[in-house]
């Protein structure tokens, strides 16, 4: 077995504020290996976008890595001063995010930018470069390269700006990319171009991907393996058609059942009760009690780790040995 391209071992992320420190994630831990997609899914506040800034490096102060680790290819990064972690990132590290406005600088020509990130990681002259950066404008789908590496970023529509920014993660040729909810503001057909230029991009280049979404239809179609987080910290990882078929966390199994289905004939979805927790007011024991309709009192009072549950682990005391037994 060869070792996963990334780890990440029980991240903390804190964020210090005039009325204490808020505990953003919490002993948060996977690995993603090569020419594989990890799905990170959950609710808006769950932690997804946080996780893979921590990963990338931009965490907006007062944001920090409070523990843990975070490790590429055997080096650890989450404590590399700022200039060390720039090389990282771009050249080893692509990130694509989800507005391509704000990735994008509009006083200059796509060309430029590419030409500019490419010659800041790769040895090549500028003739090089500007041919390599013609190469993926084509590699991910942008019609007539040639010409459209002199456009300007509101000169391409929002899916073709996406591309561009995709490309820009490429450029470099990097081992990971984190794309955090890259198809949120498409249509359904560029959504399905995008994800098949992603699992193209694994298959390929045998680079790992994280993908922050919280489409699970996205996920079922692009991902090898999902986690799905809650409240700051991972409820459920596994085999994506593990998770969505068979979810063994509760929390799992509302977010499935809150999805239709063109073979479903239930008259209404089922949904979570609640809300997830504020960072201030989080429960003790399991953050999920107060929604759960399997809570006892064990999940009122101990945090449970990921435990076995199948093909799947899952951080929810149904899946103690005890309870097993009892079973």
């Amino acid at each position: 077995m060869t070792s996963p391209l990334l780890q990440v071992k029980n991240l903390r992320v804190e964020f210090p504020t005039r009325h204490g420190t808020l505990v953003a994630l919490d002993d948060v831990s996977f690995d993603i290996s090569a020419g594989e997609i990890l799905g990170v899914v959950g609710e808006s506040g769950a932690g997804k976008s946080l996780t893979g800034a921590s990963i990338i490096g931009l965490l907006e102060p007062p944001g920090r890595v409070a523990g843990g680790q975070i490790v590429l290819e055997g080096q650890r990064i989450d404590n590399l001063p700022y200039d060390a972690m720039r090389r990282v990132r771009g050249r080893r590290i692509g990130a694509i995010f989800q507005d391509p406005l704000t990735s994008l600088n509009p006083l200059y020509t796509v060309g430029r930018q590419l030409i500019e990130t490419i010659q800041t990681h790769l040895p090549l002259g500028h003739a090089e470069a500007r041919q390599r950066a013609i190469q993926l404008l084509k590699d991910t789908g942008i019609p007539a390269a040639e010409a459209r590496v002199d456009h300007y970023p509101h000169q391409f529509s929002g899916g073709m700006r996406q591309r561009v920014v995709i490309a820009l993660a490429l450029a470099a040729e990097p081992q990971l990319i984190v794309a955090d909810e890259p198809t949120t503001a498409l249509d359904v057909s560029i959504q399905a171009q995008i994800i098949s230029l992603l699992k193209r991009l694994c298959k390929d280049k045998g680079a790992a991907v994280m993908l922050v979404t919280h489409d699970m239809g996205v996920i079922a179609e692009t991902c090898d393996r999902v986690a799905v987080m809650y409240a700051g910290r991972i409820a459920e990882i596994g085999p994506v058609h593990d998770v969505i078929h068979s979810a063994a966390h509760p929390y799992t199994a509302g977010l499935m059942g809150s999805i239709p289905s063109i073979e479903d004939d239930r008259a209404r979805l089922a949904q979570i009760e609640g809300s997830m927790p504020r960072l201030n007011a989080i429960p003790p024991g399991c953050a999920f009690n107060p929604r759960c309709p399997h809570a006892f009192d064990r999940c009122r009072s101990e945090r449970p780790d990921l435990l076995d549950a199948g093909r799947t682990r899952a951080a929810c005391w149904l899946h103690a040995e005890p309870i097993r037994r009892a079973a």
